[in-house]
């Protein structure tokens, strides 16, 4: 194996564990259903079942199985078949959703809002792509605009160091709008090229969370009109179809312009990544499949398909 293509195998081996429940949930219940089986209608309405149950949703799971069907209906087919079928046509609706994050270096800094609620790996996550950045040679500012948790700012504070970039911070309960308005200012004033904002994410008390997140907004436009330049909801996969609703709330608080789906590893219903985009239409921008630091990746639309699957990218 050439050197260059270490990482990328090393990323995939990290890939297909990390959907080893989703997969297996998926292979094993594929392959009891066509043992010595036909293509029939009572086996596709099975088939139909079995992908609800990984949380690719209703309306995706409908569309696969009559894609499926066409052409093979009341024909034998091997379990092999389907999953390569099935994987073929979870990346085709996949595929125009897997948009890489690349900050435009006309807009500097460019501000990334990182929106989600608490538990989701949202702070990780922008630890993740401050690492990633900083690879690339961006220079990286970190806003703790999470100013109700203590736990956050030390996080991030870590995180900062590790990646050598500064972190604006004030004392708990801050309000967050100010922070982000002086982190914005003071990214300017040194030439930053990416600012990465953390927010809070209590759901729990919907309307403060979105006064608040919109005040974040507001003040960001008032230094830069087009600000923030992106919006990242960050969602736990493990919640399954709960990701909809969360979606659907943080959509309507600040526009998101892209998810990152984290904790793959950790729940067979790694399905909800494809409900997701078919429903939203939003761009993954990356999926997360553990703690580390490399374990956060751009959106593969073939390789995770086919990992869906438990087929071998």
């Amino acid at each position: 194996m050439a050197a260059s293509e270490g990482p990328k195998a090393g990323w995939l081996a990290r890939l297909k564990a990390g959907l080893g429940r989703s997969s297996a949930r998926l292979s094993q219940g594929i392959a009891a259903l066509l043992v010595r089986r036909r293509l029939d209608a009572a086996t596709l309405e099975e088939l139909e079942e079995l992908l609800i149950s990984a949380d690719l949703g209703a309306a995706t799971a409908a569309r696969l199985v009559a894609d499926l069907a066409r052409g093979r209906f009341e024909r034998e087919v091997t379990p092999e078949e389907v999953k390569e079928a099935l994987a073929e046509a979870v990346a085709r609706i996949l595929a125009p959703h897997a948009v890489a994050l690349r900050p435009d270096p006309a807009r500097k800094p460019f501000a990334i809002l990182v929106v989600g609620v608490n538990g989701s790996g949202k702070t990780t996550t922008i630890g993740k792509l401050a690492k990633r950045f900083r690879e690339e040679g961006r220079s990286v500012m970190l806003a703790a605009g999470d100013t109700f948790r203590a736990a956050a700012v030390e996080q991030l504070k870590v995180w900062g160091e590790r990646t050598a970039a500064p972190v604006i911070a004030r004392e708990p309960g801050a309000d967050a709008a100010g922070l982000a308005f002086a982190a914005l200012a003071e990214a300017r004033a040194r030439g930053i090229d990416v600012l990465l904002i953390d927010t809070a994410g209590r759901l729990q008390n919907k309307a403060d969370l979105m006064a608040e997140l919109a005040k974040i907004v507001r003040v960001l436009k008032k230094q830069d009109p087009e600000a923030p330049h992106a919006a990242l909801l960050v969602l736990d996969a493990t919640v399954g179809q709960n990701a909809h609703a969360q979606v659907e709330v943080f959509r309507d608080m600040t526009g998101i312009s892209g998810l990152v789906v984290t904790k793959l590893d950790g729940t067979a219903k790694g399905g909800v990544v494809v409900a997701l985009a078919e429903r939203f239409g939003l761009p993954i921008h990356a999926v997360g499949v553990g703690e580390g630091a490399d374990d956060l990746r751009p959106f593969d639309a073939r390789a995770f398909a086919r990992n869906l699957m438990g087929l071998d990218a």
